[in-house]
């Protein structure tokens, strides 16, 4: 994520092939065949849940964008990792209308976020089973910790869908946790002359009866907060990359002209990095410019960025790296953020350095120079304290000065090779920072120690750069 100012079933489908099945969550149980209503996140603990894993998303969702109504059909494929006779999916503000487990009816109630499902026969450990949730209702955004919105949004023509790190839930049931990535299929049905976005692959449309279903389909692994269903009156354009990769863009006609320039160096930005961190990680590629001046920020939805504005081509750069870090490696707990947000803010340090403009090194040297008492300073990047500062300074600069006084430690040729090997070992899985500190170690054959305490976990400001 970025500031806008600051810088049918996977496994069932003969044309798409099996599901790619992500890391099934390490969970606690409330009991021994209870899924938990949480993945065990310190700072969201009702995100996610536990006792099975999500391998498949179909979504088939109605929206009007006049009245704010949405209609929605989840099916979700899934394996129990333990024996279920209860499990919870997170969903909320929306009104169930109906829910089967196995085509059979299964039980259900609310719970604040949480959907409890009874089957109406316990699920066997191991057991891949269906559940079929329809639902109806009026969207609403999540209020975070720090105060942003995020989820549903509603637009003067639609819809601002982005829901890092709590609000996939406000549109559709799910595990909602970065560990529990699946794969998507989306069909979203809109008036005539909207656009319906999401993730992936465009399959086409069609319309009749003054209604337009846009399908998609995101074949990689894909945390249920890197969704997206956005709608709006956007001007499309389409192409294929020298590599092969399928460009979507959709661009609200309000912003057209000033995002124009910068759409166009998408292609360039992902070679360069691809030269960078490796191959880029899926099949499709894009951005949606939405006019959408009250949300305040850009998100690094997967495989197409979503903007609420015209964006810089910092935050391009940055809402690309993103697909390597953050989206193709995932966190593991919400705690690790800067493995997401420092490596795309240094992206862009990166970038400018390679391209003409300030060293990262200058970079740093502006950091560095902010008073003991500077925001920059509170806390440390590997450890913020809470979900309220998971997208502060500290996290974004102070993280990209880490990987800095990394690059400064190792040397140059020591230093992408780690990148490298992060993306590529991790790719479409999840890491934590104790795993990439050994990486590093392990790659640049140095202990590193106290630089990691020093710039990741250490308070205040560092005594030197």
């Amino acid at each position: 994520m970025a500031a806008a100012v600051p810088a049918a079933v996977a496994a069932l489908l003969a044309a798409g092939g099996p599901s790619a099945a992500g890391p099934v969550p390490a969970v606690r149980a409330t009991a021994a065949t209870t899924g938990s209503p949480g993945a065990g996140d310190p700072y969201f603990p009702l995100a996610g849940n536990g006792g099975y894993h999500v391998e498949h998303y179909d979504l088939r969702l109605r929206y009007d964008p006049d009245s704010g109504h949405l209609d929605g059909t989840a099916v979700l494929t899934a394996r129990a990792t333990r024996r279920l006779t209860r499990f919870d999916l997170d969903l909320t503000g929306l009104k169930v209308t109906g829910l089967t487990v196995d085509r059979h009816a299964a039980a259900h109630r609310r719970d604040g976020q949480e959907l409890v499902v009874t089957p109406r026969t316990a699920l066997p450990e191991g057991h891949r089973f269906r559940v079929t949730v329809a639902y109806s209702g009026t969207p609403r955004p999540v209020a975070d910790p720090d105060g942003s919105r995020d989820g549903w949004i509603p637009t003067d023509d639609g819809a601002f869908v982005a829901g890092e790190p709590q609000g996939a839930m406000t549109w559709f049931p799910a595990n909602n946790h970065p560990t529990d990535k699946s794969s998507y299929d989306f069909a979203l049905t809109v008036p005539e002359g909207h656009t319906a976005v999401a993730n992936g692959l465009y399959l086409g449309s069609r319309t009749g009866g003054g209604r337009t279903t846009f399908r998609w389909r995101q074949t990689e692994p894909m945390a249920a907060y890197l969704a997206t269903a956005t709608v709006g009156r956007f001007q499309v354009e389409r192409y294929t990359t020298a590599d092969g990769v399928q460009v979507f863009n959709a661009v609200d006609p309000r912003e057209a002209d000033d995002a124009a320039s910068v759409l166009r160096r998408l292609p360039s930005v992902l070679e360069w990095e691809s030269r960078l961190f490796g191959p880029y990680p899926f099949r499709a590629a894009g951005s949606v410019v939405d006019h959408a001046p009250h949300v305040g920020y850009a998100m690094e939805t997967q495989s197409r960025p979503l903007y609420d504005s015209a964006p810089s081509l910092g935050t391009l750069v940055h809402e690309s790296a993103h697909q390597w870090f953050g989206d193709s490696v995932s966190v593991t707990r919400w705690k690790d953020i800067w493995l997401n947000e420092g490596f795309a803010t240094y992206t862009e340090w990166l970038y400018t350095e390679q391209h003409g403009g300030r060293s990262a090194q200058t970079r740093f040297d502006a950091l560095y120079a902010r008073p003991a008492g500077d925001r920059l300073w509170a806390f440390p990047p590997g450890d913020p304290g809470g979900g309220a500062n998971i997208f502060a300074d500290a996290v974004y600069n102070r993280g990209a000065m880490t990987l800095h006084e990394l690059r400064g430690a190792v040397g140059d040729p020591a230093f992408f090779r780690i990148l490298r090997a992060w993306a590529s070992g991790h790719r479409h899985g999840n890491g934590t920072t104790a795993q990439f500190t050994a990486l590093a170690e392990r790659i640049s054959g140095k202990d590193l120690d106290g630089l990691f305490h020093t710039w990741l976990l250490a308070g205040g400001k560092p005594d030197t750069p």
